[in-house]
């Protein structure tokens, strides 16, 4: 399975009705398995802030198959990821908001969230990845 213009759309919609549902208005991306821009929304009211995070949040998630937030555990000091927030040009983010998208156990994208708090983004962003479960 690879992430279409057509399904990423579909995990934006998923979000995006999440969002509103809590709402908080966000920036949505989702990312191919190569962590490449297939679609993005920033939702009226949105701060613009939001943009980069939300997709270096999808792209964290797809490049490293793991939830942004679980990655941001090992990334403490002491943690065996530490400073790892530094790579790749400081896209690598750490905090709640980015989830890999999974066809059973092949990584096939990542959708980032930013726009709330952390834990929201992660609600919505958790919403939007169902829709490949599904």
């Amino acid at each position: 399975m690879k992430i279409s213009l057509e399904l990423a759309k579909k995990v934006i919609e998923a979000a995006k009705r999440k969002a509103k549902e809590m709402g908080i208005p966000v920036c949505i991306a989702v990312v191919d398995e190569g962590g490449n821009l297939v679609a993005f929304e920033r939702m009226d009211g949105a701060g613009y802030g939001g943009i980069n995070i939300a997709i270096d949040k999808a792209y964290t998630a797809a490049a490293f198959g793991w939830p942004t937030d679980e990655i941001g555990k090992v990334a403490q000091p002491g943690g065996f990821a530490f400073g790892i927030a530094n790579a790749d040009r400081g896209r690598i983010m750490i905090f709640a908001g980015g989830i890999p998208l999974k066809s059973g156990k092949e990584i096939i994208g990542g959708i980032g969230v930013s726009g709330g708090t952390a834990p929201d983004d992660k609600k919505i962003a958790e919403a939007g990845a169902k829709v490949i479960e599904k």
